[in-house]
């Protein structure tokens, strides 16, 4: 006579949910707080079937060493890797962020779009990384975690975690990073000082009377020598 199946053998009605994940497309976000992009995700519940929610923790990573660079971009990278001639040492993949999100509810399969907050800081690996590039895409591997919760043929809410193991890859175009950047951010870069030096550039811009912060960086950089009291 056969034994009976565990509640949690594959194929059960009753069996914890196997999710694919697939990155369909990215774009910039426009009006949010902060620069941002969404990641178009389609989730799919592998045989079908009703998910009640998904508590979905995502790890994006820069996976450096899958795309080739020119020469110029080898030079520009040289502060996070060291110089090419060490790359096949030092070239290696980088963590960029990590988001928390919630899935609302859907049967058989749903597009989610994941929002990534976006930085301009240079002197983030992250913003290092994308100013330096000139063209192409930006290499990522997305690991995915967290916690599905789905119900069973009776009605009770039953919880599974989603193992680690699932992980995909996307080529994000850098167009979208550059768009996304442009919007918030039109024909400027960020430029990160010490408060000692701040204070002094603020003196500087006050004593001067000059109007924005680009006309001081402009007379600063002027050819002729400044005279300064």
């Amino acid at each position: 006579m056969p034994l009976p199946l565990p509640s949690s053998a594959p194929g059960r009605a009753d069996a914890p949910p196997e999710l694919s994940f697939v990155v369909e497309d990215a774009g910039a976000v426009r009006f949010a707080a902060v620069p941002t992009l969404t990641l178009t995700l389609r989730i799919e519940r592998v045989g079908g079937g009703p998910v009640r929610s998904i508590a979905l923790n995502t790890q994006i990573r820069i996976a450096a060493t899958q795309r080739s660079y020119e020469v110029s971009e080898q030079e520009r990278l040289v502060e996070l890797f060291g110089r090419s001639d060490q790359w096949d040492k030092s070239l290696h993949s980088m963590l960029w962020t990590n988001i928390a999100a919630n899935v609302p509810a859907f049967t058989d399969s749903t597009l989610f779009e994941l929002s990534v907050p976006c930085t301009y800081d240079l002197e983030v690996s992250a913003g290092k990384y994308f100013q330096a590039l000139k063209g192409g895409e930006i290499p990522l591997e997305l690991l995915f975690g967290g916690t599905v919760f789905y119900p069973q043929p009776g009605g009770q809410l039953q919880i599974s975690p989603i193992p680690w193991s699932q992980e995909v890859d996307f080529r994000l175009p850098l167009g979208v990073w550059n768009e996304t950047m442009d919007y918030y951010f039109p024909n400027s870069a960020w430029l990160r000082l010490g408060r000692a030096s701040f204070d002094r550039l603020c003196a500087y811009r006050a004593r001067h009377t000059l109007p924005t912060w680009e006309a001081t960086m402009e007379r600063l950089l002027r050819d002729e020598p400044e005279e300064d009291a």
